[in-house]
């Protein structure tokens, strides 16, 4: 008799009335939300405008939804145009199947039209959004929780997840590989922030870092679930995936750290200048009253002191005249 495990929901839906509410699209639709407000307080931070993050996401989701399905689709196709399937059933997008390989790079073609929109650098959005799709994947997970799909291997451990008999699966306790990668994908959000703050990664190595850190964990996890899937030498298709592009970052990575060094100082173009490092908020508004003070003190001078008033009008002139003629060159 096993004592501890994690039940499954008895369905993946619930009504409100006239209306379905499916646990997997309102997984999706929380993690877009939570990618959305950290990656705009991420963006703020770096001198972005409020709101940009969400503008572009509004390009964004739309195409990795429909890249996510695609993938899913092509490499999953006999489950819906093999004999005696379905082929209307790959619409079906709430009975779960998306692939985030897909999604990301779907994903990046709607926010690079997004972007150049806006005249914004891809690479820096990308930056300031890979923590949230990272959370947005860790919540997203638990919509096959709903579904009861993308399950591991048997196993009698405490934290097994139970599963119940239907057409397409058998009943038993079987390893939760959704909480092992929603939890993996929490920690690829922290390893990010952390290390975004601690080196300053720039032009999309955060990015860069998301992803290959993402890949580490897919690999084992992948490696451990049962459903079916096509192999290649041994090794499921997603898991030489993982291992490709795990690569392709890390090589992004270095390279990109000796030919471009360091982080964007602006961001977006119709935003405020960028904030220096070191410098805070009250430190521009001390130099800006300083500044104001300063002119005030001159002014009272310059009153009391009518000739030298005239002196710092011959000052100002040539000033002005050295500038113009610098500006002509």
């Amino acid at each position: 008799m096993d004592l501890a495990y994690i039940p499954s929901p008895s369905t993946g839906v619930i009504h409100l009335g006239p209306i379905p509410l499916r646990g997997y699209a309102f997984c999706i639709i929380l993690g877009v939300f939570v990618a959305v407000w950290l990656g705009n307080k991420r963006w703020i931070a770096r001198g972005g405008t409020a709101g940009t993050v969400a503008d572009i996401a509004v390009w964004a989701v739309p195409f990795g939804l429909v890249g996510g399905r695609l993938y899913h689709v092509i490499t999953d196709y006999q489950l819906y145009f093999s004999e005696g399937e379905n082929w209307v059933d790959a619409f079906k997008i709430w009975e779960g199947g998306l692939g985030i390989w897909g999604a990301i790079a779907f994903g990046a073609v709607g926010a690079w039209i997004g972007c150049r929109r806006r005249g914004i650098p891809l690479p820096a959005y990308a930056d300031a959004i890979a923590p949230g799709i990272a959370l947005a994947q860790a919540i997203g997970r638990w919509g096959n929780w709903f579904n009861q799909e993308l399950y591991g291997k048997p196993t009698d451990l405490p934290w097994a997840l139970k599963i119940t008999e239907s057409a397409n699966r058998e009943a038993g306790l079987y390893h939760p590989t959704f909480l092992y990668e929603s939890l993996w994908c929490v920690g690829v959000a922290f390893l990010v922030i952390w290390a975004d703050r601690r080196f300053e990664l720039g032009h999309g190595r955060a990015f860069a870092l998301y992803v290959a850190a993402y890949c580490a964990g897919r690999g084992w996890i992948e490696y451990m679930r049962v459903d079916e899937a096509h192999h290649i030498l041994g090794l499921r298709l997603n898991v030489w995936t993982a291992i490709i592009v795990f690569v392709l970052a890390v090589v992004y990575m270095v390279v990109s750290a000796r030919v471009r060094p360091g982080r964007e100082e602006i961001v977006e173009p119709r935003s405020r200048k960028p904030v220096e490092t070191g410098k805070t908020d009250d430190d521009a508004e001390d130099a800006a009253d300083a500044g104001t003070g300063k002119a005030a003190s001159e002014a009272s001078d310059d009153a009391a002191d009518p000739d030298d008033a005239g002196d710092s009008h011959d000052v100002e002139n040539g000033a002005g005249n050295g500038a113009g003629s610098a500006a002509k060159g």
